[in-house]
């Protein structure tokens, strides 16, 4: 009886999703009445260096200026006269509380929140906020992850702001916190958190990009990363989501029959979209523009119910924070227009996963973006030495950059449905790869560098721009035309990791490339020479082919790419002493810090997997083999009296509905002994010294088979008794 109880409360999932209409949400409007221009209410909700220009005094403001796009030290006089024109500002918007805004190593946003409110000597009330509550504030460090460099006894960790990302106001429809972006330490000073080393990388790309300007003949100018994250996510109607614990917990449909149409006809990609999704997306953008984040572009995506977002390119831990606000914007606004917004990898099984393609650049204080191909041989110089830097540095730490996109819900989506897949190549285009080999080939040597680079056909490369050649999606890390775009970075993943990552290793391929063009005397020609070496050492490293074939999987073990298919196998890289000693010697990550990373990531993955074992006894046991078993009995019964009244009647032929009644019973067999293989995996997997390593090798087929059970027993049970929403409903029926 309870399975059909839940079979109804299916079908009224579905009348109520079906029921909804578009939102109509409040616009910001202008004093006309009507609408108002995004331009007019764009960061309204920042204290952006124009707001501080316009509150603070001038030489002030110059300071602080300095600080944020120079990287100088912030003074404690800087500081207090912040504090107090945030403070004015953010009450005269109605602001109550503050927050310093971090990004612990549990992968969300943190915060907590104190009021402005305090006591005078007479306990009168004052609205107070000093440099000291600005600066620095004090959360309990002993709750977060810390990978065992903390004990649960220390508890002392510090936030510190981050001027150079804007604080902001968060509105919610009872109030509004002021939200103070910050990086977290502990007592020690050991990064808790994952912009303090993304930070730090951003300090070792520029040092190594100025060296190498340096000797290529120009003059040094800060190097800033530069970042876009385009956003992936699946939509769910609320109603469908609070009736699958699997999306509700663990964010996956850890069961599911393919629908009869998923993706197949290709018909969903930059479709129409849904008038509903239309609102929802532009209240998300409304929110979004008022908290400075230039969003950009929004589209069906190619799965049915998926969808993007993207903004413009803002510097890397800019970037990054916007894409923490989008994701929470996301979720928030998803609330109000009975959605629920999925960004795991994979929430569906047989369609595309969903990912956050990183767009990553360079660009100096002038804002010349490092990797524009030359349109004289000086510029074409410069951007054949970064490129070679990128190619090197990939090269050579391929297997940490696939450490830092690993997770257990990413390692569902590489390799299959334009995710790349695991092996961390680079495609740079048929130009560029036929550059690339002329100069591994010395064509174009003797003379001078300017005399090389006109007879390869280099010394001018406009033509190098992003419609010059096709894209290749299989990639992970593809060039598309002044920006490398790093695709294997998960949908829900912090995206600091990875670009810490990136950032690191191509300050190493610069280095080494100024290293060999000093070593040479330094000059163009020089220059040209250890661009060469780098491009003949990294020459594996470029692939232009299908990255899902079975020969490149075998192609990359002859060229020396790493391939760890599993999470667990990747985080082996962390462990290397040539990975230890990279970060140490760009003071990126201290020794202890990145091996407690390693453990975070080790942690991370056993626990989601655990969390998906017990979310399948929960659906097997409470839901699929009660309505399974209750089929199979009221069949039985049916069958039974269908034979005794065919055999008073002397009829026969009744073998068709015997054997519905077999399949049914042996597919209930078949998901008892995979539910009982689970329970074995689980045991082997923790008597596996190398608990993540055992939980990838044991745990994840056994939930695979379980699934398997489960999905060909959907196809069995009658439509109106099965308990859980189905494919065809989750993804068309909203």
């Amino acid at each position: 009886m309870s399975d059909q109880i839940q079979a109804a409360a299916r079908f009224e999932a579905v009348r109520v999703a079906n029921s909804r209409q578009p939102r109509r949400f409040e616009r910001v409007l202008g004093r006309d009445g009507k609408p108002e221009q995004v331009a007019a209410y764009f960061g309204a909700n920042t204290f952006s260096l124009g707001m501080m220009e316009e509150k603070l005094p001038r030489p002030i403001f110059e300071r602080i200026k300095a600080c944020i796009q120079d990287g100088q030290r912030l003074d404690l006089d800087v500081a207090h006269a912040v504090a107090h024109s945030v403070k004015e500002w953010a009450l005269s918007q109605g602001v109550s509380h503050f927050t310093h805004w971090f990004q612990p190593m549990t992968g969300q946003t943190a915060e907590k929140h104190d009021a402005f409110l305090t006591l005078g000597k007479n306990g009168e009330a004052i609205e107070r906020f000093t440099a000291s509550m600005l600066v620095q504030s004090e959360p309990d460090a002993s709750s977060f992850p810390s990978g065992g460099t903390r004990s649960t006894f220390e508890a002392r960790g510090y936030t510190a702001w981050d001027p150079s990302s804007p604080m902001f106001i968060m509105e919610t429809e009872n109030g509004k916190t002021l939200c103070i972006p910050s990086a977290f330490i502990s007592y020690t000073g050991a990064a808790l958190d994952k912009k303090v080393p993304l930070l730090r990388s951003m300090e070792a790309l520029d040092r190594a990009a100025r060296r190498l300007l340096t000797a290529i003949g120009e003059e040094p100018r800060r190097v800033v990363t530069t970042l876009g994250c385009e956003q992936e996510y699946f939509l769910v109607d609320r109603a469908y989501w609070s009736l699958r614990p699997d999306l509700a917990i663990g964010g996956r449909t850890v069961v599911g029959a393919p629908p009869p149409k998923g993706q197949s006809l290709e018909d969903h990609y930059f479709g129409s979209i849904p008038p509903r999704v239309q609102a929802f997306m532009q209240e998300v953008e409304q929110e979004l523009y008022k908290l400075g984040v230039p969003a950009k572009t929004r589209h069906n995506e190619v799965a049915p119910c998926q969808f993007e977002i993207a903004p413009i390119f803002r510097e890397a831990n800019v970037a990054i924070d916007h894409n923490q606000l989008i994701m929470e914007v996301l979720q928030r606004v998803a609330q109000r227009h009975d959605y629920k917004v999925l960004l795991h990898e994979k929430p569906y099984a047989g369609i595309n996963g969903s990912g956050k393609h990183c767009n990553w650049s360079m660009s100096d204080s002038t804002g010349e973006n490092l990797l524009e191909p030359g349109k004289n041989p000086h510029d074409s110089l410069r951007f054949l030495a970064v490129l070679a830097a990128v190619l090197l540095g990939v090269w050579r730490y391929n297997g940490v950059l696939r450490a830092f996109i690993g997770s257990w819900s990413n390692d569902f989506r590489l390799g299959a449905n334009e995710a790349p897949p695991a092996i961390m190549s680079i495609f740079v285009g048929d130009l560029l790869n036929r550059i690339c080999d002329d100069l591994a080939e010395g064509k174009g040597s003797g003379g001078s560098a300017e005399q090389a680079m006109m007879s390869l056909g280099v010394a001018q490369l406009p033509q190098v721009a992003k419609d010059n050649t096709d894209r290749n999606r299989t990639s992970p890390v593809a060039f598309t035309g002044n920006k490398f775009e790093v695709r294997a970075v998960g949908s829900r993943q912090n995206p600091s990791q990875p670009m810490t990552a990136m950032n690191t290793i191509v300050a190493e391929g610069m280095d080494q490339i100024t290293a060999w063009i000093q070593e040479a005397g330094g000059g163009p020609e020089a220059a040209l020479a250890a661009i060469r070496k780098a491009i003949i050492e990294s020459k594996n490293v470029r692939f232009e082919g299908n990255g899902y074939s079975a020969e490149w999987l075998e192609e990359a073990a002859r060229r020396g790419l790493k391939n760890h298919v599993t999470t667990p196998a990747a985080l082996t890289e962390l462990r290397a002493e040539s990975t230890l000693a990279l970060f140490e010697k760009h003071r990126v990550y201290a020794r202890e810090e990145l091996e407690a990373r390693g453990r975070i990531l080790a942690e991370q993955y056993i626990t989601n997997a655990r969390i998906e074992v017990d979310l399948m006894r929960t659906v097997i046991d409470t839901m699929i083999l009660p309505a399974a078993l209750g089929e199979a009995g009221e069949l039985a019964g049916a069958l039974d009296d269908l034979l005794d009244v065919a055999d008073r009647l002397g009829m026969t032929g009744f073998s068709p509905a015997t054997a519905r009644l077999a399949k049914l019973t042996e597919g209930i067999r078949a998901l008892h002994d995979a539910r009982a293989a689970l329970e074995q995996a689980v045991e082997l997997a923790d008597a596996d010294e190398h608990h993540a390593e055992g939980t990838s090798t044991h745990v994840s087929p056994a939930l695979q088979r379980c699934r398997e059970a489960a999905d060909h027993l959907e196809t069995l049970v009658s439509d109106g008794r099965w308990p859980l929403p189905k494919y065809r409903e989750l993804l068309f029926l909203s």
